[in-house]
């Protein structure tokens, strides 16, 4: 499979996952439809499905409108508030497209109805994904905003914390820069952060996302490149 890094409004990611053998696609998060189909058209795929991490409208908001423009598409999503939501699903439901499988991995904190995505395709030697949303950045997590800081203990570090060590993340903001600046006042001698943050002001995150920034375009992103 491969993954499509598209970044939207501020600071946002939403991503077109691409089953290559059928050609079909699957939407995470599809905030902005009218550039999300610019690159479906692009890439010359069928979108089938949205998986919606949480009902933000930043995450959401583009659900009704896809719907309405690709008839039988279907979107899946833990959270009844999430907009054209026609499956809602639970905590390790797995799905199926073509090759591709997701384990559907229950997050409540950020929001009481977070869920993330965790996908990969039987024999191949890519590397599994997570798309996390609000729950995992690059150097933090999301806001408490329907949950306890217990909740995303737990998120953290025994639903995400036991993927596969290989797992790459795709998160729903680019905030890594904040991130580490926060992280570094709180134990300004950590040296794994100052490292990191080294490596995220050096426009690594541009090299690794393939894309010009937030709001800027989308480009590829291979499987692979977290």
């Amino acid at each position: 499979m491969k993954v499509k890094v598209i970044s939207v409004l501020e600071d946002n990611y939403m991503y077109l996952v691409i089953e290559e053998s059928t050609r079909d696609a699957i939407a995470v998060d599809a905030a902005v439809p009218k550039r999300l189909l610019e690159i479906v058209r692009k890439e010359e795929v069928v979108l089938r499905a949205i998986l919606t991490t949480h009902h933000h409208w930043d995450h959401a908001r583009g659900n009704e409108e896809l719907a309405r423009l690709c008839p039988g598409l279907r979107v899946y999503g833990a959270d009844e508030r999430i907009g054209a939501l026609t499956h809602k699903v639970t905590h390790e439901q797995e799905l199926t497209f073509g090759a591709i499988r997701v384990r559907c991995l229950f997050t409540p904190c950020h929001t009481s109805g977070h869920m993330c995505y965790f996908m990969w395709e039987d024999g191949s030697p890519d590397a599994p994904a997570l798309f996390s949303g609000d729950t995992l950045f690059v150097g933090g997590c999301g806001k408490f905003f329907e949950g306890t800081a217990e909740q995303m203990y737990i998120n953290l570090t025994q639903i995400l914390g036991a993927l596969p060590k290989e797992t790459k993340v795709f998160c729903g903001h680019e905030c890594t820069v904040r991130n580490l600046k926060f992280a570094l006042k709180v134990e300004p001698e950590n040296e794994i952060v100052k490292n990191k943050l080294t490596w995220a002001k050096g426009g690594a995150l541009a090299e690794v996302h393939g894309e010009d920034g937030p709001g800027g375009g989308a480009e590829d992103a291979p499987h692979g490149e977290g």
